[in-house]
């Protein structure tokens, strides 16, 4: 018996995943040129995205696209119509990363509340009122 999934069956099978709709940018670099383009990224699921491109590039040919929140992401072109391409993740993404702003873990804080993050001084150091 033959459990392999094959890669048509693993594309119907990632077509399936839910997709959160956005409107992102993002670089696509294809892996046989290096040439970059800034995409528009539509959906993404955990198994791959839609995005608009400014080039024609061939089904199969691989790719990386850099999330900003995430950074790289490897995969191939599954499709390509009328000047959008569907991206096939070689692994799983959360898609609720590509969401996150990119700088979600830095925060700007005013100088009187940084001032509170810092360690308390010595008992000795304190003055008594």
């Amino acid at each position: 018996m033959n459990d392999s999934f094959g890669e048509d069956n693993m594309s119907i099978a990632k077509r399936g995943m839910d997709r959160d709709s956005l409107f992102l940018k993002a670089v696509l670099r294809f892996s046989s040129t290096k040439d970059e383009h800034e995409v528009r990224i539509r959906n993404v699921s955990a198994g791959g995205l839609m995005a608009e491109i400014p080039t024609n590039a061939p089904r199969g040919e691989r790719v990386e696209i850099k999330l900003h929140s995430i950074g790289w992401v490897s995969g191939h072109i599954a499709w390509v119509t009328d000047g959008r391409m569907g991206i096939a993740f070689d692994r799983p993404i959360n898609p609720k990363d590509a969401r996150k702003p990119a700088n979600a873990g830095v925060r700007e804080l005013p100088l009187y509340l940084q001032k509170l993050n810092t360690t308390p001084p010595a008992p000795a150091k304190l003055r008594r009122v």
